[in-house]
């Protein structure tokens, strides 16, 4: 069976030593860089390998960028292969903020490079602890080729996004906090408020107070009742730099609402 959308911590367990099976840990924090790898070698999940949001999920910034532009295709490319993954991995992706930040990989692996067989760890490094151990050994990497299946239609441009609104063809769905999208706060970027005529769903939504996603049929229920009658592949995601927004279309998928895009503020890149 393939996994690509959520995973449970039990289920994980059962497979933990698949041979086939890698495990990324995506801890981070916007406001202390170097947290989340400091964390994940004082303990992480068996066998999984760190992934740096800054230096491993995303390109350097430019003033033609948001703050976590894409990667350079074939950057992550090659480091997808010195993880272990090839075009027949499970991947398994975790993070300790909800899915917020491992919830970009599996965009970037999924839409982006074309590789289905990727999940978020439902509940995180917090579910997981409740119920099995951390470890602090590096796993042993068995180095491999990962060929990508480039897909540049699953996100938008904001020349897209300019086009789609100015039509009344798209949804645009703010995932940040009610405070960051009305203005009253902006602790990062440089300009308060949102994006003429988005709608607001933090992506902490999706979640119960567990930290859990929402059951499929709530999700479901949810975005209905916000896109209304708008086609899901419709509807476009964003947040303050094309990480969180990841969240609440993954929580779409899950909820069967599949085809809804991502925006980023970057240049797409094109294969050699």
């Amino acid at each position: 069976m393939n996994y690509n959308t959520l995973i449970s911590c039990k289920t994980l367990n059962n497979h933990l030593n698949q041979p086939d099976w890698v495990i990324i840990d995506c801890r981070f924090s916007l406001t202390n860089t170097t947290q989340g790898k400091n964390a994940y070698q004082h303990g992480h999940i068996p066998h999984a390998r760190y992934g740096h949001l800054d230096h491993d999920l995303s390109s350097s910034v430019t003033p033609f960028t948001g703050r976590h532009p894409l990667p350079d295709f074939r950057v992550l490319v090659e480091k997808l292969g010195h993880w272990g993954v090839s075009n027949h991995t499970q991947v398994i992706v975790y993070d300790d903020a909800g899915g917020a930040f491992a919830g970009r990989l599996w965009w970037m692996l999924r839409y982006w490079l074309g590789h289905e067989k990727v999940a978020v760890l439902d509940g995180g490094i917090q579910a997981w602890q409740t119920h099995f151990d951390l470890v602090t050994t590096l796993p042993q990497i068995k180095l491999t080729t990962f060929r990508p299946y480039l897909n540049d239609t699953q996100w938008f441009t904001a020349t897209q996004v300019q086009n789609a609104l100015a039509h009344k063809k798209t949804y645009l769905i703010d995932a940040r906090t009610p405070e960051r999208y009305q203005g009253e706060v902006e602790p990062i970027d440089f300009v308060a408020g949102h994006i003429p005529y988005a709608l607001n769903r933090p992506f902490q939504f999706n979640l119960d107070n567990a930290g859990l996603f929402l059951s499929a049929e709530k999700l479901r229920t949810q975005f209905q009742l916000l896109i209304g009658i708008m086609p899901p592949e419709n509807v476009v995601h964003y947040c303050g730099s094309g990480v969180t927004a990841c969240h609440n279309l993954l929580a779409m998928e899950y909820a069967g609402l599949s085809g809804s895009k991502l925006y980023l503020i970057t240049h797409k890149p094109q294969p050699s």
